[in-house]
């Protein structure tokens, strides 16, 4: 991922911005592929407002679809999610180094200034 990002990156970013999106995918995750009613189950709204969800994470690459029979059924891909990680790990790295510093300055003041 470049620093300006792409039409696919935002759309990435945006899909996973909705709860409901994020708990698709972990239902998905752990889970394996469901068709739409059993994910529909899971939440407490009508079946074409979790079809739009469904539709922002399909066109952001995050699950496919397939047919089988008349019921669909979704699928995660996950190949998107290594792009925000990727993304994501310069600033892991930066506060892992800000944390290590912490450690370190409380590791060397004495006992009694920490009360």
């Amino acid at each position: 991922m470049n620093g300006t990002g792409t039409a696919a990156e935002d759309r990435v970013f945006a899909a996973l911005a909705n709860a409901t999106r994020r708990e698709v995918l972990r239902l998905l995750r752990e889970r394996g592929p469901q068709p739409v009613q059993a994910l529909a189950d899971h939440f407490d709204m009508r079946r074409p407002s979790l079809s739009e969800h469904l539709k922002v994470l399909r066109k952001a690459g995050l699950v496919s679809e397939r047919r089988s029979g008349r019921q669909r059924v979704y699928r995660l891909e996950a190949a998107p999610l290594a792009d925000v990680q990727d993304w994501l790990h310069p600033y892991e790295r930066f506060w892992r180094e800000r944390l290590k510093g912490l450690g370190d300055l409380l590791d060397r003041m004495p006992d009694d200034e920490r009360s």
